[in-house]
This record gives structure tokens, C-alpha cells and sequence, in this order.
């Protein structure tokens, strides 16, 4: 599909530069959730860097998508945690494995990362190993000394995941995380810091107690009604929603003209962070493949440039570089 620098030019954004965010690092680049993809993603010149929290066993928050270990470190060749592994279920899914909440700091620092996806992108392989689990406290310390080393802020978006599970099992998310954020000194509202999550809950009850800013996650195929919209406007200042919901797939996958979410979301004063843009054909809408390959990179910068001229506020991606290289060549920066 083509968009025009006109249709860019006259975007209702509702924040001059439109923010590339990486979501868990240049995780298109090295394996995602290691302090080096996310230095890597500095490097390239993001706005924000996304991550992912979860509390191990004595309540420490780190850097992981999902609680289970098995697929982003080597866990499973670790005898002496062999005991530990178990069948959980979290948020209704039943899953097997060993499980960030059964492993205290010091046993999952014994641990080594590893590419989640290593036939989709088999050159993060490379990186297999030489990372270990970052804690929320370590990312902010290291996003601090780029951004001075750099002269450019860089800001943190910090999704809290699982947290009615945490709640349930006496790890609540949010007492570690407000705590954390106060003693790094930026728990103010020009911190460069955004909450998000796709449980209101969680977000409503920060809104009680923090003046950062509050995203509520939305999930494919749901559907954001006028009423929707107005309850979200009650607790949180934006919106993160799957790409599909500002640029409708039709039956064959492929994208066209935008639905009006993001103007019924500017319209309540609600930013648009949508969530996530990918390279490979395997995550693009169908008219922006190249070729059958489903690994083979595509035209992420066709979706790119559809969801700038809708007016999105934030991309937030795996491949940062070839979102910025759009913004950039936009004119937004």
C-alpha cells in the first residue's frame, strides 16, 4: 500500500514526534529481555525501550515475558533446579516448566538467556548464553548511564504482567515496582516512565497512587466502543492497542484504510501506542509480504508509514531501525 507525505503531514497525533519504542530490546537483533538488547536498541536511537515484569520468589521484579523459563533460558539443563519444575496455571492456561515465581534472585541469576524464536531469527542465536536475567533495577541503572552518556533521555515503558496472578499468590507487582521507581528517583510525572498493562485493575489502582503515566494494553479483536473508551479514560492517559485494531485486517490478511480509534482516542485526550510491529512475513499483513517465505523480512515499513499517517502516538516494535528510519524520513525528527 502507498501513503502519501500528505497523509503523514496531516497525522493527529497528539505529540509532535511520534515515539519508537522497542518492545523487550531490539529483540529483532538479540534475544529479547538481555541488557543488551536493550543497549542495542539505545544504540540505534529509540525513544523509549519496552519490558515485561514479573516478581520471582522473595519478590524482586524482573525482566521476563512470560513466567515460564523454558523458552528464553537454560533452565531445563539445570539439574540442580530439576526439582522446581511443575505444572502451573496462570491466567486460566495450564503450563509446564520451571516458573519465575518458584526461583528466588540468587537461583535465577545462575541462569543464562537464549533467542525465544531461534528459526525465525536464527542470528540472535549468536547470543545464546551470554546474558543473564536483568532485574528492574539493573535496567533503570543502565538506562540512566546511556542516557547520559548519550545527552539524550531515554524512557522506560514497564508492562506489568500477570498481575492478578501475583496478587493471588502474595507478590502484588505494584508495591516492589513503586518502590523501586522512588529510590531510582523517578517516580514524578516527567520521569520518562509509562505503566502499562492489560489488566485494569492494576491500573486503576495505580491510578491511586502514582502521577505516572497509565496505558491500558488492549488485545486483538477486542472491541473499543464510545463506553469502552470512557471507562479507560477514567484511570489511564492512553491506549495500547494490536496493530490490527488501528489498521483492520480483511479476510485474506491484508490492511487498507484505518478504523477511527486512534481519533476516538485523541478525541478523550488518550495517546495510541499500538503494539507490536515486526519484520518478518510471518507477523505482517499479507499485502506487505515479500515472497512465501514466512521467516523473510517484508515491508515493515509500509505498516510503519499506515500507522504514522493514522496518527498513532508510539510504535512499539522488534526492529527499531527500520521504524525510526520511517519516522525519520516523515519529517518528524
Amino acid at each position: 500500500m502507498t501513503v502519501t507525505r500528505e497523509a503523514l503531514e496531516s497525522a493527529p497525533s497528539l505529540v509532535l514526534t511520534p515515539a519508537v519504542v522497542a518492545h523487550r530490546g531490539a529483540s529483532g537483533h538479540r534475544p529479547e529481555h538481555t541488557l543488551d538488547a536493550y543497549r542495542t536498541a539505545i544504540r540505534m536511537g529509540v525513544d523509549d525501550i519496552e519490558l515485561d515484569l514479573v516478581a520471582t520468589r522473595d519478590g524482586v521484579l524482573v525482566a521476563r515475558h512470560d513466567l515460564e523459563l523454558s523458552a528464553t533460558t537454560d533452565v531445563a539443563g539445570r539439574t540442580e533446579l530439576a526439582d522446581l519444575r511443575r505444572t502451573l496455571t496462570v491466567d486460566g492456561e495450564e503450563q509446564h516448566g520451571w516458573f519465575v515465581q518458584d526461583l528466588t534472585l540468587p537461583q535465577l541469576k545462575t541462569l543464562a538467556t537464549r533467542e525465544r524464536m531461534p528459526s525465525t531469527r536464527p542470528g540472535n542465536t549468536a547470543y545464546d548464553g551470554a546474558e543473564g536475567i536483568p532485574t528492574l533495577t539493573e535496567v533503570l541503572a543502565m538506562v540512566g548511564a546511556e542516557s547520559i552518556r548519550r545527552g539524550r533521555p531515554v524512557g522506560v515503558l514497564l508492562e506489568l504482567k500477570h498481575a492478578a496472578h501475583h496478587d493471588a499468590i502474595g507478590l502484588p507487582l505494584d508495591v516492589p515496582l513503586l518502590r523501586g521507581l522512588a529510590r531510582q528517583g523517578l517516580d514524578h510525572p516527567w520521569a520518562r516512565v509509562g505503566l502499562l498493562s492489560f489488566e485494569s485493575a492494576i491500573l486503576r489502582r495505580l491510578a491511586g497512587r502514582t502521577r505516572l503515566p497509565l496505558i491500558q494494553l488492549i488485545e486483538v479483536g477486542d472491541e473499543l466502543t464510545p463506553e469502552a473508551l470512557d471507562g479507560i479514560d477514567e484511570y489511564a492517559d492512553g491506549i495500547g492497542p494490536h496493530t490490527s485494531l488501528v489498521l483492520p485486517r480483511d479476510r485474506t490478511g491484508a490492511i487498507g484504510e484505518p478504523s477511527s480509534l486512534v481519533r476516538d482516542a485523541h478525541r478523550r485526550g488518550l495517546t495510541v501506542h499500538v503494539w507490536t510491529v515486526r519484520g518478518e512475513n510471518r507477523f505482517l499483513p499479507s499485502n506487505l509480504r515479500h515472497g512465501d517465505a514466512p521467516d523473510a523480512l517484508g515491508d515493515m515499513a509500509a505498516e510503519v508509514r499506515a500507522l504514522l499517517a493514522a496518527g498513532v502516538d508510539g510504535v512499539i516494535t522488534d526492529h527499531p531501525e527500520a521504524a525510526l528510519a520511517e519516522v525519520r524520513g516523515a519529517g518528524f525528527r
